[in-house]
């Protein structure tokens, strides 16, 4: 009886360990389950509800989801039933913004569900077709580099393809179909030497075809048509060797297709109709021996039809009507109409008719020479009247708008101070309970620092100095001292300060107000500006970091991620370039021109420092450059990491977790300041790795319950 209970344990505990060998991964079905929310819970995906089941093993004919390893390696899904074909929105309808019940809304960010995706480290296949996918490609698609398929056809991506995508050096085929993709062909596919089939219809890209030496010699498939593509087709491309199937149709292509292309050895499909291609083909032109398909049709072609591409050669299905061509005159133009089209004439039946009523060409000079003069002296007027309207108010502005445009704003992001729609959205956030920004007097300030006494001074740093003090009401308040120069004038100062106090959030110190001392006053060559912040008591990250809080308490991995993601702390110094970023020098001599904000090109930059104190502690992250040339490469192995993070973070993390936040800081020191993660990608990893410690933690009090 033993040996049977021994024997039947024995197989529940292989059973169940073989289960869970070949079970997704936890830690893939959250991301699957992310980019369900991020899709806007398309109606497809409701076949995840049930998380307890395994995503590999659930499909339908719009889902599939295929694993290795517990990984998943292929992800498939589409926004239209199987029986059905995507359609191709008018692009009149569309201009790069969302539209109800088509694209996703305003909420949704193509840079998130790249970042997401980049979490499913196996992901060799991906097809994510009419799912109304809005925005640009951007730069960071190169992670998703263990790809070999991507097919995101029949979305609303826009704007120019990144020329990173070069470097997904897997990639085998991708299918760009039926979105708003525009500019010349892109750069450095021809690097993407694994490339077989590209396929960039119904587009709106323009210029000339890519020439052989933009093309990857391994191309199979090469579909370009329904874009806006002109010039003549390049003679090379019967160089492609192992090219199949060819199509170019619907563009503006001119000129005579070179003839080789139809005699390559590999070629079986041709489709060249609705261009402007003319002259004539020869009679003895030559065709490969697997050309089965030609559509040569809608063109300006002339003369006669070569042997090889008639009905009665070899089987072929040969397409040639709307041409001028001596066979079957019913479905073919007058000569006189590919003669014009070829000089690149627009003109109809009727217009040949009645080219003998013409305009009298003097009326026409003198009609354009009236026209010119009126439009000179049109932008005179407007020219004298703009220069004495706006003679006083233009150095300022100009100054204003430099100063948001060029000056990056330490700790929050400086896109917020240009963007009227940031802006609006910031302002809707909870701003409730906040007060209003005041001016404060200068003898209030003194009156609440005693004169700004030295017991008062809580901080030094190369913005100024930094009091404690309290009002009369019994708030506390800090007081940040700047010295900022007179080359600003009060006006543009006061511009200044008011475009800081719009940036309200329950999660920035909130600017109270300020004081500009000596307002009016010829005291020098500078102005003493005093901004009032709410105290925060809890003293600040770093301090508690280093274990020198109010209650001495070391924080966790744990307790490090909820306060970086759950919004526990508040932001303070942002924005401070708007108006001291001419500060030459501060108490330790250096300032502006420093390391820090000499090469502080965005907040992603600055904000990597607090993801790196995080990991490895205030004192280490402090060298900051010379941390980041030494220490940043010894994060690469687990053995290497126990030298240089933090002993408490390695006591209390899972490794997975650490290597996320590894990952997405290692990103935020980027060189290149396009490679560099947005703040919603950087906010992704953490909430990711947040979800991953917090599994961990309750497997773990799982272990400990049963071992009890």
């Amino acid at each position: 009886m033993a040996i049977c209970r021994f024997y039947s344990l024995l197989f529940l505990t292989i059973s169940w360990s073989f289960f869970f060998a070949n079970a997704i991964q936890p830690s893939q079905k959250q991301v699957l389950l992310q980019l369900r929310k991020q899709l806007e819970y398309p109606k497809q995906l409701d076949i995840w509800l049930d998380t307890s089941t395994d995503f590999c093993y659930v499909s339908s004919p719009q889902v599939n989801v295929t694993c290795e390893n517990n990984f998943v390696s292929e992800l498939k899904i589409m926004g239209f039933a199987s029986d059905q074909t995507p359609k191709k929105v008018n692009s009149g309808s569309f201009h790069g913004f969302p539209i109800p019940s088509q694209t996703l809304s305003q909420n949704f960010s193509i840079d998130s569900l790249i970042a997401t995706l980049s979490r499913l480290t196996s992901l060799k296949v991906l097809s994510l077709v009419s799912l109304g996918i809005w925005g640009p490609l951007p730069n960071k698609i190169q992670r998703l580099n263990t790809l070999q398929y991507i097919d995101l056809s029949y979305n609303f991506l826009y704007g120019s393809i990144p020329p990173t995508l070069s470097r997904m050096v897997s990639l085998q085929s991708v299918n760009l179909d039926g979105n708003f993709l525009n500019g010349s062909f892109p750069k450095g596919v021809d690097l993407l030497s694994s490339l077989t089939s590209l396929s960039l219809s119904e587009n709106g890209f323009s210029g000339d075809l890519p020439d052989l030496q933009d093309l990857p010699n391994s191309l199979i498939i090469l579909y370009l048509n329904n874009n806006s593509f002109s010039g003549q087709i390049p003679v090379k491309y019967s160089q492609l060797n192992h090219l199949q199937e060819l199509d170019l149709s619907f563009n503006s292509l001119s000129g005579v297709p070179p003839f080789s292309l139809f005699s390559s050895s590999s070629i079986t499909y041709l489709n060249l109709t609705s261009n402007k291609l003319s002259g004539s083909l020869p009679v003895h032109l030559q065709c490969g021996n697997k050309l089965a398909n030609v559509d040569i049709s809608q063109n300006r072609f002339t003369g006669s039809l070569p042997l090889c591409l008639t009905n009665e050669s070899n089987n072929k299905t040969v397409k040639y009507d709307g041409n001028c061509l001596m066979i079957d005159v019913t479905r073919q133009h007058p000569a006189s109409y590919c003669v014009e089209e070829a000089r690149g004439v627009e003109v109809e039946t009727k217009d040949l008719k009645d080219s003998g009523h013409r305009r009298n060409p003097v009326i026409i000079i003198g009609v354009i020479l009236g026209s010119i003069m009126f439009l000179v002296l049109l932008v005179l007027g407007f020219v004298i009247l703009s220069k004495k309207l706006c003679a006083r108010g233009v150095s300022e502005q100009k100054l204003l708008h430099k100063s948001v445009q060029d000056y990056s704003v330490t700790g929050y992001p400086s896109e917020l101070l240009t963007s009227a729609r940031l802006v609006s959205e910031a302002a809707k956030l909870g701003t409730e309970g906040i007060p209003v920004h005041r001016l404060f007097s200068f003898e209030e300030l003194k009156e609440a620092t005693n004169n700004f006494h030295r017991s008062t001074l809580i901080g030094e740093g190369s913005t100024g100095k930094i009091y404690k003090g309290k009002l009369e009401n019994g708030t506390d308040i800090a007081i940040r001292h700047l010295t900022v120069s007179k080359k600003y004038t009060i006006r543009n100062l006061k511009l200044r300060l008011d475009l800081l106090a719009r940036l309200r959030h329950p999660h920035l110190v909130c600017l109270l107000g300020h004081c500009i001392s000596g307002e009016g006053q010829d005291n020098g060559e500078s102005n003493k500006v005093y901004l009032v912040y709410e105290y925060v008591h809890n003293g600040n990250y770093r301090s508690l970091l280093s274990g020198n809080g109010s209650e001495n308490v070391v924080l966790k991995w744990g307790d490090r991620l909820r306060i970086l993601t759950d919004g526990m702390g508040k932001l303070s110094d942002y924005g401070l370039s708007i108006i001291a970023e001419d500060i030459k020098q501060d108490a330790n001599g250096e300032g502006v021109e420093s390391w820090q904000m000499k090469n502080l090109e965005d907040d992603v930059y600055s904000f990597g420092f607090i993801l790196l104190e995080s990991l490895v502690g205030p004192s280490a992250a402090s060298r900051k450059d010379e941390f980041l040339m030494n220490e940043m490469a010894s994060f690469g192995s687990e053995e290497e990491r126990k030298k240089v993070v933090d002993p408490v973070v390695l006591d209390s993390c899972s490794q997975e977790s650490l290597s996320v936040i590894i990952s997405i800081t290692k990103k935020c020191f980027c060189g290149d300041s396009w490679a560099r993660p947005s703040f919603e990608d950087v906010l992704w990893h953490l909430q990711y790795a947040a979800q991953i410690q917090a599994g961990t933690q309750q497997s773990a009090e799982k272990v400990l319950f049963m071992g009890c």
